[in-house]
């Protein structure tokens, strides 16, 4: 697990892989790079999970094609028909880094409650093992955003792992309906504070504290969200660090 002493989650708004121009294939973009850096290690375990996409075999292909160019030790946790490991909890807490897809956020909350893999989460994440994903696998740490897990309209959603105290926006500047409906939910008290992700950006909380955000993108940007006091909210933007490709 990570040596750092610290619990890292990177949640991703989108832009984790790239297409290859070359060979059509996925590629693992420097977030993924920054995500595995975390840890501390040379050539950290990499853990990942495809519940939101119902560890769909195509995605794990890709996955293993895309990290094939990061010195990594890959495995991965699914969950149909049953788990594939005797002891998930054990798998979870031998991993230096977790990455988890998009897909289904509100189907994955509760494929891993009913698993008890809520639990191992926290307990993995303190005992700093780092958290990452996109979408639907930022989402998941946080209390809660919008979701399209329930059809094409978005739909604000409340049940997360909690284990940061904010909500999250993903794809916040490449579908239009994100930015407004958490605005709308934040403003009604059915979310809390949060913090939200261009495409190719990623948030970097260490325990539960924001530290800043990162890119691949130079006109991607983070943003605070918040009450202003009137019934309303107020929006920071974040200039992000530029990662190299």
């Amino acid at each position: 697990m990570s040596r750092t002493g610290q619990s890292h989650i990177l949640a991703i708004g989108g832009g984790s892989f790239r297409l290859s121009e070359r060979h059509g294939n996925l590629e693992a973009s420097a977030l993924l790079r920054y995500a595995l850096d975390l840890t501390g290690q040379d050539r950290p375990k990499l853990g990942l999970l495809g519940t939101a996409v119902g560890d769909h075999p195509d995605w794990l292909l890709k996955m293993y094609g895309a990290f094939g160019a990061f010195d990594v030790e890959l495995s991965h946790l699914t969950l149909f028909p049953m788990p594939n490991v005797p002891d998930p909890r054990e798998w979870m807490l031998e991993q230096d880094v977790i990455y988890v897809s998009g897909g289904s956020v509100a189907n994955l909350a509760v494929l891993w409650r009913l698993h008890g893999l809520d639990e191992a989460f926290a307990e993995a994440w303190r005992a700093g093992v780092v958290m990452s994903g996109q979408s639907a696998g930022a989402l998941c740490w946080h209390v809660g955003g919008n979701t399209d897990s329930f059809g094409p309209k978005l739909r604000t959603w409340s049940d997360g792992l909690g284990l940061l105290p904010y909500s999250c926006g993903v794809h916040y500047n490449s579908e239009e309906q994100r930015r407004t409906l958490l605005h709308e939910a934040i403003a009604a008290g059915e979310l809390p504070t949060g913090y939200a992700a261009d495409e190719g950006v990623a948030l970097h909380y260490v325990g539960t504290d924001f530290i800043q955000a990162v890119s691949v993108d130079p006109k991607g940007y983070a943003y605070k969200v918040e009450h202003d006091g009137d019934g309303g909210v107020k929006e920071v933007r974040i200039e992000p660090r530029l990662l190299t490709t």
